[in-house]
């Protein structure tokens, strides 16, 4: 398979996403609708967000509203008190708290463990570290 053709299909997938949770693809990088960087958090398992209190305080979850539908890549987990996060292939989703304007990725790599959904790249790998 083709680069191009490679990076066509991840532009349709984002594409198929904004549907349901208003997302989208910039510069490489998945964001919400306001353009800010999603991450995910390497020590997650598909279907269950590992990330509460101060470790949440730093990476903000990407919550869902009540009513929302997953669409393609883009899923719903559910957090310990019932609300609803968005997920990636199964993966929740966050913010950082330490991107300080739209388009910052500052939290790429930050541990080991934490990634940007990049097109094409892998996400982040499991580390033994702290958030």
């Amino acid at each position: 398979m083709t680069r191009n053709f490679k990076l066509a299909l991840i532009a349709l997938t984002f594409c198929s996403v904004a549907s349901a949770a208003t997302t989208m693809e910039k510069d490489g990088v998945l964001r919400d609708e306001s353009g800010r960087t999603l991450y995910l958090f390497a020590k997650d398992e598909v279907g269950k967000s590992n990330c509460y209190d101060a470790c949440l305080a730093k990476w903000p979850a990407f919550m869902a509203k009540a009513d929302a539908k997953p669409s393609g890549d883009l899923s719903l987990v559910s957090r310990n008190d019932g609300s609803k996060q968005w997920a990636w292939k199964g993966k929740p989703l966050y913010y950082f708290a330490g991107d300080a304007k739209v388009g910052d990725t500052t939290g790429d790599g930050v541990a080991g463990v934490w990634a940007v959904i990049r097109s094409g790249a892998p996400a982040a790998k499991t580390g033994a570290s702290t958030y």
